[in-house]
């Protein structure tokens, strides 16, 4: 669901919710913003209430939008958590799938998204470790070698006359050949 245009902070997109998706949806922000480590912003990105590195500490990005760390949304028949660092990090979507086994819930996901009616379907105390596991530094340095992987990024690299990744790749494939 998107928010009415007039919607410009987190707070106006709770209250433009139904009361009980408002209730879940301020229940689970209060909760991300016990966790969130220091240096992202909440805000509103792309209809959701999103906590990311903000255009004022790294505006070099691909798409002059801020880079998202989490976000969070009510749809038409559910809420949403995304985890960019779960879509990011193979360790950490496999922490999120353990802990919804072990706490014995089930895990609806799409690529970084955890869909759920309530705070009570979610394993909070992981992902709780989950958001604060990724600092905004080390976000910005994930986001950076994102970006080196790309066709873009590939240009830009060979512009300054360093190695592309896959040069990179095929040097220490070989290094370890030689050994």
């Amino acid at each position: 669901m998107k928010p009415p245009s007039n919607v410009k902070t987190p707070a106006q997109y709770i209250a433009s919710l139904p009361a009980d998706r408002a209730k879940t949806i301020a229940t689970v922000r209060a909760f991300v913003n016990k966790h969130i480590p220091r240096g992202y912003q909440e805000c509103l990105v792309w209809g959701t209430i999103g906590w990311t590195i903000p255009l004022s500490r790294y505006p070099d990005t691909y798409n002059k939008q801020p880079i998202c760390y989490v976000a969070l949304s009510s749809q038409k028949n559910y809420c949403s958590l995304y985890l960019m660092g779960a879509f990011w990090s193979a360790s950490q979507l496999e922490q999120l799938k353990a802990a919804f086994k072990a706490a014995g819930k089930k895990l609806d996901m799409g690529k970084c998204c955890v869909h759920f009616e309530l705070p009570d379907d979610l394993p909070l105390e992981a992902i709780g470790k989950l958001i604060s596991a990724i600092s905004s530094e080390k976000w910005i340095e994930m986001y950076e070698q994102s970006r080196l992987r790309t066709k873009a990024g590939q240009a830009q690299r060979a512009k300054q006359g360093a190695p592309s990744t896959t040069k990179l790749s095929a040097q220490r494939v070989r290094t370890k050949r030689r050994r």
